[in-house]
């Protein structure tokens, strides 16, 4: 045990695709340790009830905790050693403990944080998708990451390696990624833009990592037309002028995750001859209201549904974890279905995490920005037959 790297993972004796997943710490001065993995705790602690992620402890100082997963769930976790009573439920307490919490002293892959926050420890079950592209590569040619601002807003822009604003790959592909202080500072995603340009996945690619995580956020990544005019009438001309960046949409994505990828969305269906390709992972598209399949519920879903189509592609993707998201996103994948846009659509068995987002970001902009084609010209859906629904994931995983 004292070698080994992560959690440990068993088969499990009932079904041949779950594993049985033990989590250790090591902490004969604390009173208990609570196991943070990612969505599954949340859950319960939603519900008002975290005893189901209270570590046992074993003899010796040593605490434990096993889980049944499905053997391709994929999560940050973290522990979090505590004295007195274990910790509450509430939004107050519950803050307290992602300061603290702090990554499996056993070792294992990490998930930066920001805020001062340490870090998360990464488990990949042996099933979960490969993620080729995420992690720093010897040998790939760099890009380089220059901080700028337009308007008063901090945009970090990465240019692929061998950039030339007038050389021969101009006009260059452009990804602008929600979220931008997540993606450049903290995930260094600039390395999966290289990876995926050294292997021939993306064209070279002009990415304006656009930062959204101030105060703003909530009024910025709500359907807000004023800001989606702003990505497509200030930024995309700017990053035209000073580096190159095409105008062709068919050419051109926009990627969010949580409310971002609400926003993406919204971005392909207001502003669809700026933006022809939106990734949307996760996508908050309950918005305005989280309750189901009322008047208010589900806004851009409804307006898919019962507007002209839009000239766009989409990449869509949801974990099967994230129980306030996944009925939504099914819903949307059904409406685009149904109105023949060209959708690609995946849900993977995790949960509102990083760790699995990175690995859908760089498959999204691979698959969106590898063919440039413009979407041909508009049927009137009642001229075409709508296509069989993508095939749903398998059902979810369940925790202890």
């Amino acid at each position: 045990m004292e070698q080994q790297t992560g959690p440990r993972i068993e088969p499990d004796p009932d079904d041949p695709a779950y594993r049985q997943v033990t989590f250790t710490y090591d902490g004969p001065d604390c009173d208990g340790v609570l196991a943070l993995v990612h969505t599954v705790t949340d859950r319960d602690r939603h519900a008002g009830d975290l005893t189901p992620h209270l570590m046992k402890p074993t003899g010796r100082g040593r605490w434990e905790i096993t889980y049944r997963l499905r053997a391709d769930h994929r999560a940050s976790y973290q522990v979090y050693p505590f004295h007195g009573a274990p910790p509450g439920t509430a939004r107050a307490d519950w803050m307290r403990v992602l300061d603290d919490a702090r990554p499996d002293p056993h070792g294992g892959p990490l998930l930066p944080a920001r805020d001062g926050r340490r870090p998360a420890t990464v488990l990949s079950l042996p099933e979960a998708p490969a993620q080729p592209y995420a992690a720093r590569r010897d040998g790939v040619p760099r890009g380089r990451t220059t901080a700028r601002a337009l308007d008063g807003r901090r945009v970090d822009v990465h240019l692929p390696a061998g950039w030339s604003a007038d050389g021969p790959a101009a006009p260059y592909a452009v990804a602008v990624l929600l979220d931008g202080e997540m993606w450049g500072e903290v995930l260094s995603v600039g390395d999966t833009l290289d990876n995926l340009a050294a292997d021939g996945a993306l064209p070279p690619t002009v990415a304006l990592l656009v930062h959204t995580m101030g105060p703003e956020r909530a009024a910025d990544l709500s359907c807000n037309p004023a800001f989606v005019d702003f990505l497509a009438d200030r930024l995309l001309p700017w990053a035209a002028r000073e580096f190159g960046a095409t105008t062709d949409p068919a050419a051109t994505v926009v990627a969010g995750q949580s409310a971002g990828g609400l926003t993406a969305a919204f971005a392909a269906y207001r502003r669809p001859e700026r933006f022809g390709n939106a990734l949307a992972q996760s996508g908050s598209f309950w918005w305005p209201d989280e309750t189901e399949f009322d008047a208010g519920s589900e806004w851009l879903t409804r307006r898919f549904a019962t507007e002209e189509r839009r000239a766009a592609r989409f990449y869509v993707e949801v974990g099967l974890q994230e129980w306030l998201l996944l009925a939504q996103s099914r819903h949307l994948r059904d409406v685009l279905t149904a109105r023949g846009y060209d959708l690609e659509y995946r849900e993977f068995n995790g949960g509102h995490d990083y760790a699995c987002w990175r690995g859908g970001l760089a498959d999204g902009l691979a698959h969106l920005l590898r063919d440039r084609r413009r979407p041909g010209p508009l049927t009137p859906p009642g001229d075409r037959p709508p296509r069989a629904p993508a095939p749903c994931g398998p059902a979810s995983g369940r925790g202890r």
